[in-house]
């Protein structure tokens, strides 16, 4: 899901930038054979955290670099292993005050006071967790032939 969403990001703009390399990313949430996405709104974003409370979750991050002149298009994914604390209801509720990430995968900004609700991370690439894996990109963008530094 998170592959096809990021194609579909990257390949939407291609028109408006037909000579331009264009990058698409997503994420979704993955836990006990569940997909969470971006829950949207308060009520769904309890749910997702009451949901992910305790357990390791994969966010799975898509990545697409798609080159508008050609017409090539590469897609990754890169996994991050997720534990979340145990949670209870009233440090959600006071999370999600202080930052509602209604529109992060998970309900959570691990780039901001989210990663309180976390005790641990494993991943390749620390930037995959919010939300656009540097260390993939780098290598898709030297494959198209972009110096990378």
């Amino acid at each position: 899901m998170a592959l096809r969403l990021s194609e579909a990001k990257a390949r939407a703009v291609a028109s408006a930038h037909p000579d331009a390399l264009i990058i698409g990313s997503d994420q979704v949430a993955t836990v006990d054979g569940l997909i969470y996405g971006k829950p949207g709104c308060h009520e769904r974003a309890v749910e997702q955290l009451r949901a992910l409370s305790g357990k390791t979750v994969n966010f799975f991050t898509g990545l697409c670099l798609h080159n508008a002149r050609t017409g090539l298009t590469e897609v990754c994914g890169v996994p991050t292993l997720v534990t979340f604390r145990d949670l209870t209801d009233e440090e959600i509720e006071r999370y999600l005050c202080r930052e509602p990430a209604y529109d992060c995968a998970g309900s959570a900004r691990a780039e901001g006071l989210g990663i309180a609700l976390l005790s641990r991370i494993v991943g390749e690439d620390p930037n995959a967790l919010i939300g656009l894996p540097l260390i993939a990109l780098c290598a898709l963008l030297r494959r198209q032939g972009v110096a990378v530094p």
